[in-house]
């Protein structure tokens, strides 16, 4: 063969090899741009620069192009885009709960965060969000905290769901209405002021029917106000979901409660 032919396959072989590594980088950089946030709930393991007023953690939850954070504190929601691998949140609505001591900083540390419009990266089960001065890493729930048992866990309410939207407040935090669900259908807890007895009907699926009562003291108004949620919500059918140590039980009245195990 002659050495300008030598020359030509040569060359023939350095573009094929070129080719196929272009190839196989463009499928990586493919396989790494698919990965997303969406439909995950993440818990903050570290943050370097500012840290979290109060020592958070930070939760994230995307789901249906939406977000909802805590850093702490209460928890704001609304919708966000993820494009262009920047975290792109509209103004974030919270609720109204007061804390105290670091943790009545957190909701404005979070706010500044996320609306600053992070820059994100998936890895594995991390999710790192990267702004001016802070990055914060974070962990899968399901890694960090796999799922409780719905039965045989005691429950505390943390949030209060009604037809006219979520309710957090100190009074429910002061009280903690509880259950536990035990593993032969016995309801035990508080509903606030007075105790919980009964029984529930696990399954199939993710129903759980409710039949309790409580003992008769009376308690101060707000406490009562409490407990008139917490019992709407046990009446009768619910849709129970457990996320990790979180469980969301929505009754068919519009009623529902969001528990977290002890």
């Amino acid at each position: 063969m002659s050495a300008t032919l030598l020359r030509l396959a040569a060359l023939c072989v350095l573009a094929t090899a070129a080719a196929t590594a272009c190839s196989s980088a463009d499928s990586g950089d493919t396989s790494e741009n698919t990965a997303t946030p969406m439909g995950h709930t993440y818990i903050s393991t570290e943050v370097d620069g500012d840290t979290i007023p109060g020592g958070g953690p930070m939760t994230l939850t995307f789901a249906d192009g939406r977000i909802s954070a805590n850093s702490g504190c209460n928890t704001a929601s609304g919708t966000v885009d993820l494009t262009d691998h920047i975290l792109k949140t509209s103004q974030l609505a919270g609720t109204l709960m007061g804390c105290a001591g670091d943790k009545g900083r957190a909701d404005g540390w979070q706010s500044s965060f996320l609306e600053s419009g992070p820059r994100w990266r998936i890895d594995g089960d991390d999710l790192v969000l990267t702004g001016e001065t802070v990055t914060v890493h974070l962990t899968d729930k399901k890694v960090v905290s796999p799922d409780k048992p719905l039965t045989g866990t005691t429950w505390i309410v943390t949030t209060m769901l009604t037809p006219q939207g979520q309710i957090r407040s100190t009074v429910l935090d002061e009280v903690s209405p509880n259950l536990t669900i035990g593993a032969g259908g016995t309801v035990s807890g508080t509903a606030g002021c007075n105790r919980i007895t009964g029984t529930a009907g696990v399954g199939p699926g993710d129903a759980v029917n409710f039949a309790v009562a409580t003992t008769r003291m009376m308690c101060a108004p707000e406490v009562m106000e409490v407990e008139q949620n917490v019992l709407q919500a046990l009446d009768g059918r619910t849709t129970a979901t457990v996320d990790a140590d979180e469980l969301t039980l929505r009754n068919d009245n519009g009623y529902g409660l969001v528990l977290r195990a002890q």
